[in-house]
């Protein structure tokens, strides 16, 4: 799949839409606009990461497989960030599987080449390690959720993060899906769900996901959505010099 040029002038990706046009530039020969496909996995637990993902409103999974075969979520991608993190920590394999959630594009690129560029120090390199500080405040904050919060103000937290993140209010996930996004077995996220849709909060119909009251959603929503969306919503701020959709 080619860029196209609105592509190319206005990245959906808020990491690169936080590059200045100089260092977006540089990346541009490398890139290709790539179709994410349901279910495709884009790297394997132990595999080399030989391609670096940054989705437009594609949700990608980050995955840890236990001995017995059962998988736990440790994070998630979409527009805010990238997939293969440890290419430019210095690793180019990891302890997890990478999988598209829900399809759409990405925008790819090698990631030999992006370790180049991140090395040389650029705005690229201060965008990408602000990303990190983020994941890692998110998964310290959502490790304090999972501990803290009720699940219906987890569910709440967790329809919102992926209602932004697709800039909709209505998607399609399985019950599967989220249930090993928040940890908890399928019966918790139907009766969760259930109230919800009875307060006239979401409409929830055979993995078909509506919100109806955003504000509402929010009351409901545990501090936790709250301080990540602070988090990752000042990607774009990190720069003096940056393009804005």
């Amino acid at each position: 799949m080619s860029l196209d040029k609105n592509a190319l002038e206005q990245p959906a990706n808020k990491l690169l839409a936080a590059l200045p046009d100089s260092d977006y530039q540089r990346l541009i020969p490398h890139m290709k606009l790539v179709p994410l496909s349901n279910r495709q996995v884009l790297y394997q637990t132990g595999e080399p990461i030989t391609q670096v993902y940054f989705p437009n409103k594609a949700v990608v999974s980050i995955v840890t497989t236990m001995e017995d075969g059962s998988t736990v979520k440790v994070g998630l991608v979409s527009n805010e960030g990238m997939v293969g993190m440890p290419v430019i920590l210095g690793n180019n394999t990891t302890i997890t599987t990478a999988f598209v959630q829900i399809p759409d594009t990405a925008m790819q690129i090698d990631a030999d080449i992006l370790k180049s560029e991140f090395n040389r120090g650029a705005a690229l390199q201060t965008v990408l390690l602000h990303y990190v500080q983020r994941v890692y405040t998110q998964i310290l904050q959502e490790s304090a959720c999972n501990r803290f919060h009720q699940l219906e103000e987890r569910l709440a937290s967790w329809l919102l993060t992926v209602s932004d993140r697709l800039e909709s209010k209505e998607f399609l996930l399985t019950q599967e899906f989220i249930s090993q996004m928040l940890d908890v077995n399928s019966a918790a996220v139907t009766e969760a769900a259930k109230t919800l849709s009875q307060a006239g909060i979401i409409a929830y119909h055979r993995g078909q996901i509506k919100i109806l009251n955003r504000e509402a959603l929010k009351k409901i929503s545990c501090e936790c959505y709250q301080i990540i969306e602070d988090e990752f919503g000042g990607i774009l701020d990190l720069l003096p010099n940056k393009r804005r959709k």
